[in-house]
């Protein structure tokens, strides 16, 4: 199975993610996520993908997050610009997204992974 990892390759979380993949037999391509962050096309595929609320793709502990005061202002927003803002800066995107397509994981739980890659 090919799986895709957008990832910070300075993240343990992200990491020990892909550690985790190559221990399960998968050879993860990696996209770095802050220089080449998906795009809104993409993303919108892979919040569909997920079956997950497009808030579990912002890193709500990030310091752009927290400086563009994004907690008060998502409610207020479309869908459109809600991946518009995602894919201008991959600093807001929670890390790692793990893909092959079909599936979608956002963050790192063990008990995720092992359910959908294991």
């Amino acid at each position: 199975m090919k799986v895709t990892v957008y990832e910070y390759s300075k993240c343990s979380t992200c990491r020990n993610a892909v550690k985790w993949l190559r221990n399960k037999g998968l050879e993860p391509s990696t996209v770095p996520l802050f220089e080449q962050p998906p795009t809104a096309d993409e993303l919108r595929e892979l919040v569909r993908n997920s079956g997950l609320d497009i808030k579990k793709f912002f890193n709500t502990s990030g310091e752009v997050y927290r400086e563009m005061a994004l907690k008060d202002k998502l409610d207020s927003m479309s869908e459109d610009e809600k991946l518009a803002l995602l894919a201008s800066n991959g600093r807001l995107i929670k890390r790692p997204i793990v893909t092959d397509g079909r599936q979608v994981t956002v963050g790192f739980k063990e008990t995720d992974f092992e359910q959908v890659w294991g």
